[in-house]
C-alpha cells in the first residue's frame, strides 16, 4: 500500500528512542535521573484518584457526552479562567479535548489546509512540527535566540508574514526552552496577528507554574474582540498530574466554537468522561495544592540552576516553568552528548535537534521531573564526563 507522503515526511517520535538510550545504562534504575519528558514529579492529589475511581464506575463515565465537552466542566473552567485573568470567559467559549496535543491539531485544522503556512517561534515543539507536516502545512520558523532569553522578537514574525501564513503560534512558558514571554511581547504579537488578520494560537500548557509575583500572563481576555484573534489553549495534565487522562481545553469565540464542533466531533466525539467528572469540584478544592506545586517546581528550578552553577562549562541559556535550555561545552553535537550523558551516566535530556535546533549547542532539560535531591545530585554525576 502507499501512505500518505506527509505522514512519511514527519518525524518519528523521539522520546522512545532516547529512552533506548538509558536502558543501556548500567546502573541501577532507581540512580537513573530521568529529565526527558514533562511527566509531573509527584503523584496525583488524593481527593483527585479518588474522584477518578468513583466517576469511572458511574453510567455517566460509560456513556456520550457533549461534543464540547460536559458543561460542568466547560463552566467550571471558564469560571477559573476568568478569574485567572480578570475577565469573563463564557462556556460557550470553551472546549474540552483529549489532551491540549488534540487541541493544537484541532485549532489548526480549523484555520489552515495543505499548503498554507502557520508561524511557529524555533525551537519548537515536537508534536507541533509533526501535527503541522502531518497536514501538509509549512512550519514556518521564527527564530529565537540565546541573547533574547529565547522570546521570539514581533518584528522578526513581521517579516514572515505573507498571504499563505493563517496563523502564529506562542507556546508560554515555552517548551522546550522554559522562557517565560513578557506580557507587553504577547501583546504585541496579538496587535501583529490582529493587524494582519491571521490568528494567534496562545499555548500556556505550563501557566499554572510562573514564578512567584507574575501576575497575569496577558490581558488578552479584556479585550472585546479577543475572538477575532485568539485562540487558546491549556492542559490539564500538569496542574492536575493526570496525563494519562488526556484532557485539555480550548477557548474561542463562539461563532468559532461552532464551526470547530464539526472537527470534535469527527476526531473524538466526546473526552473521555471520568477525568472530566472528577475536575469539575477539583478545579476549586485543589487550588491550594497547586499553589503548593507552582512553589516546588519553583524550587526546583533553583535546585537546577544552582546545581548546573557547579558543573564546569555548561550554561542555562534559560529556564521557566518546567524546562531549561542548556548550552554544553563539547564540539560535537548535542545528540551525541545527550546519548552518551544516558548510557554512561544514567541522566537522560534530549538534544535540540528533536526541537528542530541544529546549531547543536542545545538541550532541554525537564528538570520538573526529578526530586531537588536527584538535581543536586548532577554536579557529581557530570564530573570528569568526556566526549
Amino acid at each position: 500500500m502507499q501512505l500518505n507522503p506527509h505522514l512519511i515526511d514527519t518525524g518519528t517520535p523521539p522520546i522512545p528512542e532516547a529512552q533506548n538510550w538509558l536502558a543501556a545504562w548500567q546502573g541501577a534504575a532507581a540512580d537513573r535521573i530521568d529529565l526527558s519528558q514533562a511527566v509531573p514529579g509527584y503523584p496525583p492529589h488524593d481527593t483527585m484518584l479518588r474522584a477518578l475511581a468513583e466517576a469511572a464506575g458511574t453510567r455517566a463515565a460509560a456513556s456520550y457526552g457533549s461534543i464540547y465537552g460536559d458543561a460542568d466542566l466547560r463552566e467550571a473552567y471558564g469560571a477559573h479562567l476568568s478569574q485567572v485573568y480578570g475577565a469573563a470567559v463564557k462556556p460557550g467559549e470553551t472546549m474540552i479535548t483529549s489532551g491540549c496535543n488534540q487541541a493544537f491539531i484541532i485549532a489548526i485544522m480549523a484555520l489552515a489546509k495543505a499548503g498554507d503556512a502557520i508561524i511557529v517561534p524555533s525551537p519548537w515543539y515536537f508534536n507541533h512540527d509533526m501535527a503541522l507536516t502531518m497536514l501538509g502545512i509549512e512550519t514556518r520558523a521564527l527564530p529565537c535566540s540565546a541573547e533574547n532569553g529565547f522570546v521570539p522578537q514581533v518584528a522578526d514574525a513581521e517579516k514572515l508574514v505573507d498571504e499563505n501564513v493563517k496563523a502564529l503560534v506562542l507556546v508560554t512558558p515555552n517548551n522546550p526552552t522554559g522562557a517565560i514571554y513578557p506580557p507587553d511581547v504577547i501583546e504585541a504579537f496579538y496587535e501583529l496577528c490582529a493587524h494582519r488578520n491571521i490568528a494567534l494560537i496562545l499555548d500556556e500548557t505550563y501557566r499554572d507554574f510562573l514564578p512567584d509575583n507574575a501576575g497575569p500572563a496577558h490581558t488578552l481576555f479584556n479585550r472585546k474582540d479577543w475572538g477575532e484573534t485568539l485562540i487558546s489553549l491549556y492542559s490539564f495534565s500538569k496542574s492536575y498530574c493526570i496525563p494519562g487522562h488526556r484532557i485539555g481545553a480550548m477557548i474561542a469565540s463562539e461563532s468559532n466554537a461552532r464551526e470547530i464542533g464539526k472537527i470534535l466531533d469527527t476526531l473524538q466525539i466526546c473526552p473521555q468522561r471520568a477525568a472530566q467528572i472528577a475536575l469539575v469540584p477539583a478545579i476549586p478544592a485543589l487550588a491550594e495544592w497547586r499553589e503548593d506545586n507552582r512553589r516546588e517546581i519553583n524550587a526546583r528550578a533553583h535546585a537546577f540552576r544552582d546545581a548546573m552553577a557547579r558543573c564546569d562549562g555548561w550554561s542555562v541559556a534559560s529556564v521557566g516553568a518546567y524546562f531549561s535550555y542548556v548550552r554544553h561545552p563539547y564540539a560535537v553535537d548535542a545528540r551525541m552528548v545527550a546519548e552518551k550523558l544516558a548510557r554512561e551516566r544514567g541522566i537522560l535530556v534530549l538534544p535540540g535537534l528533536y526541537f528542530g535546533d541544529r546549531t547543536g549547542q542545545f538541550m532541554r532539560v525537564a528538570f520538573a521531573n526529578a526530586d531537588r535531591a536527584k538535581l543536586a545530585a548532577l554536579p557529581e554525576r557530570l564530573s570528569g564526563f568526556v566526549l
